[in-house]
């Protein structure tokens, strides 16, 4: 994750965007809004398109430069007027120069008639740390917006499935091309060879593209690309611009010339390639688990037209580690350039502006406050302060008079404040979740085993009960290792015990949640929670009383006022996390074991050895698990993910961060160190 700058936007006397860095406008000064109806939309013929799209079937734009927005605003009005209800739009734009959130808005507001839908982009604008992924969903997932924000070349090659030359064009293609961005002649280092080569690998036979452009390095760059390029009369008072349509077949490579015996290969070990990759045509599928991650991802699918049935061995929802009644949304920030550092900040932004519409529903936006309770955060918090400085809409740096007044209790560190993060009830999260006419829900259905049998994987009960399905998820997190098909997993289970008790007068009267060596949110119907404890090697279920006397402790500790409370008749649960090694969840499909270990056995000596074969997957078998305490900033991205690898679409994050996730991850990382 690379440093970004904002635009810097002047404005003209009649309150036109320029651009401080290319000396250039964001769109016509004529009338933007028809320039980009008559360049991008008309030239792409979307109205046509979108009118022909089936129920619910996708479309996807991609473009270069989202500048103002405009041009995702009037996609967005046309997909409304013309597509099926049931249909997603995709659009993924690359932006360099994101703008500022007020002079997005200031810009916006030159286009009353699309008032409606600028405020909706509005709303959900992001916080821009760094370059990265940002997905934003509109209209329950009618319509989605990534914004990368990177280099328009470097920002599409992470949407590739791999580097690699035999893969590079096996990933999820794109429907049509709007190339915009300022012109060749303000801004070259845009239209490079690496962009139009990236705009090759994503595009198929039919993908049409349009530009303002008619320059030589936009028409040769496209036809080097693959494209029919023909020149149209422009807008306005340009004369031509450009628009094409990709007619070029699929390159075949011999995969002899890439196997480099005896030395390192140069492209990445193409595991993350699944051969057994399927479109699926009976959108129907099964999950095993009512938790957060089984709700979450049926609620994903469903938003996306498929029938959903969720099969959950108790008589209710959320009843193990989603069952707590007061859940934190948070994540740990991190000043680290891994996948850690940034699955936890990419998720938390989605998860926040996932539940902004849902707080009175489930929860409360009371803010989150992190303490620099010891010497090694207070470290951290340090570090974080460069990256994070401009990014006050998400995290601000208080001191501890501040954090006071935040809390409304006394206390003696300095922190983190979250204000649009808060508590959120797991429960009712998921019921809430699983509301969607397309989710039907199972109770009482113990998964004992699962088989593949033509084609469709067959779920069998304790009960001899039976299911069927083509597309299975197991979301069941520990129990996920009593399946043949997950039992390599290293999930670990981690015990924690929450204490409730009373708010009493002599209680303070907390504002908002704090975490520290434990945390504790503002009472929820007079009862405050504190937790959680964490028990590495305990399987014990039922409640101690040496596990509430940590946890309170814990907390008078960090608030001493509590010191006052009465902590009588003293109450509690215990749930046991979900996690695994790297602490990142384990979300995609998962891998035949057997034969990933004959084709990828070359890297028990050499890491990165030729091997021209892709990854061996199990058909229609996927998973989401291991989010541990983090399930409830995790899973919305994590399904989001899932969702958007079941049903072949644009993926929400950097394809090598999908790989980080991959259940397939620790079959290989066991190869090379020769554990297999």
């Amino acid at each position: 994750m690379s440093e970004i700058k904002n635009a810097q936007i002047e404005w003209d006397p009649d309150g036109q965007p320029i651009s401080g860095e290319f000396g250039d406008v964001y769109f016509s000064k004529a009338n933007g809004l028809e320039e980009t109806r008559h360049v991008f939309l008309h030239h792409n013929q979307l109205a046509e398109r979108f009118s022909a799209i089936g129920n619910t079937q996708h479309f996807t734009i991609a473009e270069t430069g989202f500048g103002s927005g405009l041009n995702f605003l009037a996609a967005w009005s046309l997909w409304l007027e013309s597509a099926p209800e049931s249909a997603q739009l995709h659009f993924v734009s690359v932006e360099k120069f994101p703008l500022h959130k007020d002079d997005l808005s200031r810009a916006l507001a030159l286009w009353p008639q699309l008032r409606d839908l600028a405020e909706q982009l509005i709303a959900a604008y992001p916080v821009f740390v760094g370059t990265g992924f940002h997905r934003l969903k509109f209209m329950n997932g009618r319509v989605n917006l990534t914004l990368i924000v990177d280099d328009a070349a470097a920002g599409f090659a992470k949407m590739l499935a791999s580097t690699h030359p035999l893969f590079k064009q096996s990933g999820t293609k794109v429907d049509a091309w709007f190339l915009d961005g300022f012109a060749p002649s303000k801004n070259p280092q845009m239209w490079s060879d690496d962009l139009f080569e990236c705009i090759k690998c994503l595009s198929k036979i039919g993908t049409t593209a349009a530009t303002f452009s008619a320059a030589a390095i936009v028409k040769n760059g496209l036809v080097t690309a693959g494209f029919s390029v023909q020149k149209v009369a422009g807008f306005g008072r340009k004369r031509e611009m450009v628009k094409a349509v990709f007619t070029a077949k699929t390159e075949t490579l011999e995969p002899e010339i890439f196997q480099y015996r005896g030395s390192f290969s140069p492209y990445p070990v193409p595991w993350t390639i699944n051969k057994n990759k399927k479109s699926f045509r009976d959108k129907y599928v099964v999950i095993i688990g009512g938790g957060l991650a089984g709700c979450h991802s049926a609620r994903a699918l469903a938003e996306r037209g498929w029938q959903v049935k969720i099969l959950e061995r108790h008589a209710a929802l959320a009843q193990e580690g989603s069952g707590n009644p007061q859940g934190v949304l948070y994540a740990k920030l991190s000043p680290m350039e891994e996948a850690q550092a940034a699955f936890n900040l990419t998720s938390l932004q989605f998860a926040l502006n996932f539940y902004s519409p849902l707080w009175e529903k489930i929860g409360e936006m009371s803010g989150v406050l992190q303490l620099a309770y010891k010497e090694a955060e207070k470290e951290l918090h340090a570090q974080l302060k460069d990256k994070f400085s401009n990014a006050d809409a998400l995290v601000k740096f208080v001191n501890e008079d501040q954090a006071s007044e935040i809390c409304n209790t006394r206390l003696k560190h300095d922190g983190l404040f979250f204000p649009t993060a808060g508590w959120i009830n797991p429960r009712k999260l998921c019921a809430y979740l699983v509301d969607h006419p397309n989710i039907q829900v199972e109770y009482g259905f113990n998964v004992n085993t699962i088989e593949l049998a033509n084609s469709q994987w067959k779920i069998n009960s304790h009960h001899e009960k039976t299911e069927t399905s083509e597309v299975l998820i197991i979301a069941s997190a520990k129990d996920a290792l009593h399946f043949e098909q997950s039992a390599h997993l290293p999930i670990k289970s981690i015990r924690g015990q929450t204490t409730f008790f009373a708010r009493t007068p002599e209680a303070p009267q907390l504002n908002t949640v704090v975490c520290a060596e434990g945390y504790i949110a503002p009472p929820q119907n007079g009862i405050f929670c504190v937790g959680s404890t964490f028990n590495l090697k305990d399987t014990e279920t039922v409640l101690r009383d040496r596990d509430h006397q940590t946890n309170l402790e814990n907390l008078i500790t960090y608030l001493p006022e509590f010191e006052r409370a009465a902590f009588d008749n003293l109450d509690g649960r215990v749930a046991f996390r979900c996690s695994l090694p790297d602490y990142l969840p384990c979300v995609g499909a998962l891998p035949e074991v057997d034969k990933f270990v004959e084709n990828f056995a070359p890297l028990r000596k050499n890491s990165r050895a030729g091997i021209t074969t892709g990854g061996s997957c199990l058909p229609g078998l996927y998973i989401n698990l291991g989010h541990g305490a983090r399930g409830l900033a995790y899973t919305p991205l994590a399904a989001e993910i899932l969702a958007s690898q079941i049903n072949d679409e644009p993926l929400p994050i950097p394809q090598e961060l999908v790989n980080s996730l991959s259940p397939a991850r620790f079959v290989i990382r066991d190869l090379i160190r020769s554990k297999r």
